[in-house]
């Protein structure tokens, strides 16, 4: 009989606690209809043994999937070998080190079950809502985690806190339809990225967060960090359809152009580098047919003033013009992939 839905926990290098969080997570779960699906990503210190040998013993064999990886691929290749396994209607994301409360995963299942009239699809643990017990231990990593969820929010046009919990529900059948790439722990990245893509939007609620040490078994760096803004980029301008891709190009050229025409030496190149970064933001969330408009406005404002003083109604008339084209096109209903309309609307 097939579970009502999944739990993925992916495990590397966790010999010093593994066993301690399998034994929370079946007293946690154990009156629930559960497929549970652990991944071990090539663990060197005795955690593959431990779960081949012991897993059995806190959880019946036909409730738990073992997948052994014989080398570290990283996270994300873990979850998604982990997705090709889930059963039910929704799968739990949960890592097997005791940072995240195995309580607060079984809360997410509730909500979503007691809210079945929202239709949630994607529910995330924050560590940044509500009054549940935290302690965090690493302030350059605090810091970069708010910055990475600053950025995904304008990309993406999401209002979450934390892009990078490690405890969060999701629908199966959208689960299926993500096309994950992404190995390491840039993985948070994809699978959000995709789902806001999807014009979905994601839940949150507050979950309680122990932070280790490093001498703790601590795994993300400062590198991991500086990769997570590579991947937010890539995934929001490198990973998009035709049309986004064209809408894209147009905008980048003309706010270059429109840029160009303010400032003297370096600070002209800084100014229209950031004229052509805002192109491409602008890109994201209109078609050619809005973003002309824009331009029109922007035209309209710099009407009203001379040299770099023509940068204050520019800017009052565009933000004007990215209200007004959000308010024109929001009950706009969606036209077949495949018109060529879609490539100004």
């Amino acid at each position: 009989m097939n579970a009502s839905f999944s739990i993925i926990i992916p495990v590397y290098n966790e010999i010093n606690i593994i066993e301690k969080f399998v034994d929370k997570l079946q007293k946690t779960f154990e009156h629930l209809n559960v497929k549970y699906i652990f991944i071990d990503d090539g663990s060197k210190d005795g955690s593959k043994n431990w779960l081949e040998n012991n897993l059995q013993n806190f959880i019946d064999k036909n409730n738990y999937e073992l997948i052994l990886l014989n080398e570290n691929k990283g996270k994300g290749f873990a979850v998604r070998k982990g997705i090709e396994k889930i059963q039910g209607s929704y799968t739990i994301f949960i890592d097997s080190d005791l940072e995240y409360d195995p309580n607060d995963a079984l809360d997410l299942y509730k909500i979503v079950n007691e809210n079945k009239n929202k239709n949630i699809k994607a529910l995330f643990g924050s560590r940044y809502i509500g009054g549940k017990l935290q302690l965090r231990r690493h302030f350059f990593n605090d810091i970069a985690v708010r910055l990475n969820t600053w950025i995904f929010n304008v990309l993406f046009n999401q209002s979450i806190t934390d892009l990078h919990s490690g405890t969060k529900i999701i629908e199966n059948k959208l689960l299926k339809s993500l096309k994950l790439t992404l190995n390491g722990f840039g993985h948070e990245i994809d699978i959000s990225s995709q789902i806001s893509s999807k014009k979905i939007n994601i839940y949150e609620t507050g979950i309680s967060y122990i932070e280790r040490s490093f001498e703790e078994g601590k795994k993300i760096t400062i590198i991991d960090g500086i990769l997570s803004y590579f991947f937010l980029f890539k995934a929001r301008f490198l990973q998009n359809d035709k049309y986004t891709q064209l809408s894209m190009l147009y905008s980048l050229f003309a706010m270059t152009f429109i840029g160009t025409f303010f400032g003297m030496g370096t600070g002209k190149i800084m100014i229209t580098a950031v004229f052509a970064f805002v192109g491409l933001v602008n890109a994201i969330h209109r078609r050619i047919l809005g973003l002309s408009i824009v331009f029109l406005f922007i035209y309209l404002g710099s009407l009203f003033s001379n040299g770099n003083g023509r940068i204050f109604p520019i800017l009052l008339f565009y933000f004007f013009s990215l209200w007004f084209t959000k308010k024109i096109f929001k009950n706009i209903k969606k036209i077949e992939k495949k018109s060529f309309l879609n490539f100004f609307i």
